[in-house]
């Protein structure tokens, strides 16, 4: 992650400084070194065996199987689930690269259901309709690893809490508009910059902020105390030792202690550099690719951006390749906000 102008804590600098002996063998350990293996690369949305095949012949280390491309959910409206199981597996078919797929945020049944199929990853994602307003999945009772969305440090450590073994900054999805995923990265490093300046009181104050992020129940009702209940990861005092926990390694890295992409907006390969300029270790990159005009092409030309994000002349020769992009669309006139979703 960059910090000031310059990278710091880097993914062999998170192997070295985080206590490999508190991950559970076979569970978190395997799932954040799958996750590790994407740093660098490009995942891409697709629909279709057809699609899944551009994205691996232009490189991509994984691709995210869905049912719509983020542009046309967005378009369509309505309620947004996961893809049909055949869809999925068509796409697992035809590919020899990792796949993924998206449940529901909160949807526990979407995610077993997909765990079933046997995809490498889940999204749970804002990209599709929430499905518990309260509470995200459990991702530690999976063995399947996951991926979650952020748009600051709070939701990053809430999500890397309950399990999640990779981040994405959320960015605006379907938008081809790279101004969010630059806010949301921007806002995470700066974050992190404060955390390890900050005093033993500051820090216990945030410890206390972002655990107050799982009580959204309390806010609905005159009855719920969250001294006296217990959420699905545990009683408050269980959230906070673990979100103190994060915290820590997290002061401690400089970074957070999981491979972090960039996720919505990015729709050539100016953006894509652009992202991994700002200490992003992926891409994911979806109604980018295909609503331009030459899907073929410009996966190609992200593919090649990403790689050599800090090769001016190879950004350059992606960006010449490309023909015409997805169009944009500007936040401000957005009828819904998918970052807001899942905070």
């Amino acid at each position: 992650m960059i910090i000031g102008g310059k990278r710091v804590g880097g993914l062999s600098n998170m192997a070295d400084q985080l206590d490999m002996s508190t991950l559970r063998h076979g569970t978190d350990l395997l799932k954040r070194g799958f996750a590790r293996m994407q740093q660098g690369g490009v995942i891409m949305d697709v629909v279709t065996p057809e699609q899944a095949a551009v994205a691996e012949d232009a490189g991509a280390v994984s691709v995210m199987a869905l049912e719509r491309v983020p542009s046309d959910i967005r378009a369509d409206g309505g309620v947004a689930r996961m893809s049909h199981p055949d869809l999925i597996q068509g796409i697992i078919d035809c590919t020899s690269i990792p796949v993924m797929a998206k449940a529901r945020i909160g949807h526990n049944e979407e995610a077993r259901i997909l765990e079933s199929l046997g995809v490498d990853m889940v999204d749970e994602s804002e990209v599709l309709t929430p499905a518990d307003p309260f509470y995200h999945i459990n991702k530690n009772e999976f063995t399947i690893p996951f991926v979650c969305g952020c748009t600051n440090l709070g939701e990053a450590v809430r999500r890397i809490f309950e399990g999640a073994a990779m981040m994405r900054t959320k960015g605006e999805a379907g938008t081809g508009n790279v101004v969010s995923a630059i806010q949301h990265a921007r806002l995470v490093a700066g974050e992190i910059e404060w955390l390890q300046q900050a005093s033993d009181l500051e820090f216990e104050g945030a410890v206390e902020d972002i655990t107050d992020g799982f009580m959204r129940m309390e806010s609905m009702s005159s009855l719920v105390d969250y001294e006296l209940i217990s959420t699905p990861f545990g009683t408050i005092d269980t959230l906070a030792d673990g979100v103190r926990d994060v915290l820590e390694d997290v002061r401690q890295m400089g970074r957070l202690p999981v491979v972090t992409f960039s996720a919505g907006g990015i729709a050539t390969p100016a953006d894509a550099a652009l992202m991994m300029q700002t200490g992003m270790d992926g891409i994911f990159v979806g109604s980018g690719i295909f609503k331009s005009e030459d899907p073929t092409i410009t996966a190609e030309a992200i593919v090649m951006a990403t790689a050599h994000f800090n090769d001016p002349s190879k950004i350059t020769e992606a960006s010449a390749m490309m023909t015409t992009p997805m169009p944009g669309l500007e936040i401000d006139t957005l009828a819904v906000r998918m970052d807001q979703r899942g905070n």
